[in-house]
């Protein structure tokens, strides 16, 4: 485009003022703005931080009374010490130039970096808080160590002293399988690149069991806050937090402490430190196994020695046992000799308990005979018994008739003398004329018959009775 100085302007009629195009005019103002300003270094706050599809970083850039634009573009993006945050107080440098497209004015980031280490330990602090609260650095989540790893995944700098010195150190310890991954450990993208490692080895045990390790380190050689920070950011503390394999942080010196330390199983102060952590020392252990071999042995020995001092002890008591089965032989023999005796005398009792008891016994008809002897006599008893018996019962009946007979005579003879015998209808006596007179109907009974009256009326005389003839008493009429 053509010098704003060169050009020669449409003048009005009239009008001796320079006409611009807007172009014209952008461009002006654009090199203007860069001529007089150059290269510069804003600090501000952060605002709106907007990572774009394409890799671009956007961001507003204010103090308490101002606001300007920046942008990083992506080649510049991944070589920043920070990613950038709402309200993160920074140092950028930059171009100031203009954007035409919006008639605004922006800086073109190139670095940026925290506003001192107080404002990095402030987000520090806030960050650990927040952590801190959902649990992730709680001691229950922690993980025990294998005594003895199999294999173990070292995730670091493959080129710098760190990886050397763990290997080194591992080597003289115990040697074993180690899986170096190598990632960087500073600067923009960093963090990713760690957690990516972390989660992708933790994939291992599904997809490739015989490749899985049994130990994680992730380690770094020391640095400033910023050069650590990468092991601040939540991503690879997240990732720490849910490893399913046992890990360890080793970040820098022992004064240096990131996030990954409160969320790693084991904290180790230094990259050396964490090799003697993950592994024993192999010629201790070679050593203790000997010391046990030698303390079992001679264990066992004083054991062997105390068993056959007891069997000593336990044979003497014991004796001979041939002597023993000789003794118990014999007196084996001489009870099977005396139990012989015993049965031969006791089938013998039983067989003259036997032959005695059968010569008391008769036979069959001969208990048959005598049982009908016994039977006839008692049938002849039985016999004169119901004789006597009847007897004496005809003879209590023919006195009782008697009896009754003197007693019906007794009872009638008065009737036939004219006398009467007085009786309410249901039976009963009357023995007085006052009982009389309270009875409305009374029966009057002769030797011939009886009579009701009513109300001292004679009614129908009834049927008479037909005496019973009966046989005199003699006893009763004597009486009488």
């Amino acid at each position: 485009m053509n010098d704003p100085s060169t050009i020669e302007p449409q003048m009005p009629l009239g009008d001796n003022t320079p006409a611009f195009s807007v172009s014209e005019l952008s461009m002006a103002i654009r090199r203007t703005v860069e001529g007089a300003f150059g290269r510069v270094r804003v600090r501000a706050e952060i605002s709106r931080p907007t990572y774009a599809r394409s890799g671009h970083l956007y961001v507003a850039l204010k103090d308490e009374n101002s606001v300007i634009d920046g942008v990083c573009w992506k080649g510049s993006v991944n070589r920043l010490s920070i990613r950038a945050e709402e309200g993160m107080e920074v140092i950028v440098t930059g171009k100031l130039t203009t954007y035409p497209g919006s008639s605004k004015y922006q800086i073109v980031i190139e670095q940026m970096e925290l506003a001192g280490e107080g404002a990095l330990l402030k987000m520090l602090e806030e960050r650990k808080r927040k952590l801190a609260a959902e649990g992730l650095f709680d001691a229950d989540r922690k993980q025990s160590l294998p005594f003895l790893p199999r294999r173990i995944a070292v995730v670091t700098s493959p080129t710098g002293a760190v990886i050397r010195d763990i290997l080194h150190r591992l080597s003289d310890r115990f040697p074993i399988h180690v899986m170096v991954w190598p990632t960087q450990v500073q600067g923009q993208g960093a963090a990713e690149k760690i957690a990516f490692a972390i989660q992708q080895l933790n994939r291992l045990p599904e997809t490739h069991p015989d490749q899985a390790p049994d130990l994680i380190i992730v380690a770094r050689g020391g640095g400033s806050l910023e050069d650590l920070w990468c092991f601040n950011e939540e991503v690879v503390v997240r990732a720490a937090a849910a490893s399913h394999i046992p890990l360890i942080s080793a970040i820098g010196h022992e004064t240096d402490t990131t996030l990954i330390d409160f969320v790693s199983d084991v904290r180790a102060p230094t990259p050396t430190a964490a090799a003697e952590i993950a592994v024993p020392v192999k010629a201790e252990l070679v050593d203790f196994l000997a010391d046990l071999k030698s303390r079992s042995f001679r264990a066992l020995t004083r054991q062997l020695d105390q068993w056959q001092s007891e069997l000593g002890f336990l044979s003497r008591a014991l004796g001979d046992p041939a002597r023993r089965i000789d003794d118990l032989t014999q007196r084996l023999d001489d009870q099977s000799e005396r139990l012989h005796k015993a049965a031969s005398r006791l089938i013998t009792d039983r067989s003259t308990f036997l032959v005695q008891v059968f010569a008391r016994l008769r036979r069959p008809d001969q208990i048959l005979e005598l049982r009908r002897e016994g039977l006839n006599s008692q049938i002849q008893r039985l016999a004169q018994v119901k004789s006597r018996l009847f007897t004496d019962k005809e003879q209590q009946i023919a006195t009782l008739s008697s009896l009754l007979e003197g007693f019906h005579k007794a009872i009638h003879l008065p009737l036939e003398n004219g006398y009467a015998m007085v009786k309410d209808l249901g039976g009963n006596a009357i023995t007085s004329a006052a009982n009389a007179g309270k009875e409305p109907d009374l029966r009057l009974t002769f030797a011939d018959g009886s009579l009701d009256v009513t109300n001292g009326k004679s009614q129908a005389p009834l049927k008479p009775k037909k005496a019973i003839n009966k046989p005199a008493d003699k006893r009763q009429g004597q009486l009488l």
